[in-house]
């Protein structure tokens, strides 16, 4: 009885982990995307542009691209002299983690 317990156990108490990983990984995607639309602004593209540029060399899943023009008005209204300063990378990451716990 006990070597069916000790699997089930061990089960169950992996099961936060891993909906924590998968938490870890859509955060990493995204704040992927805030460095990228952050970078685009410091390079001067345009926010119009900004979709079809980031979306033609992205290192997330495509799903992740339709945050792009959510973000963007955010960013783009910022100085960039005031933007160099900012971790948004950093910032957003921590704050997703923060989300639903």
């Amino acid at each position: 009885m006990l070597r069916f317990i000790v699997p089930v156990v061990f089960a169950l108490t992996a099961l936060p982990v891993a909906a924590q990983t998968e938490k870890e990984i859509s955060c990493g995607h995204q704040s992927d995307v805030v460095a990228a639309v952050k970078q685009a602004r410091l390079d001067g593209v345009k926010e119009r542009d900004l979709p079809a540029t980031l979306s033609a060399d992205a290192s997330w899943p495509e799903k992740y691209n339709n945050i792009i023009p959510l973000l963007a008005p955010a960013i783009y209204e910022k100085k960039r002299g005031d933007l160099k300063n900012e971790d948004l990378k950093s910032w957003w990451y921590e704050e997703c983690l923060k989300l639903g716990q």
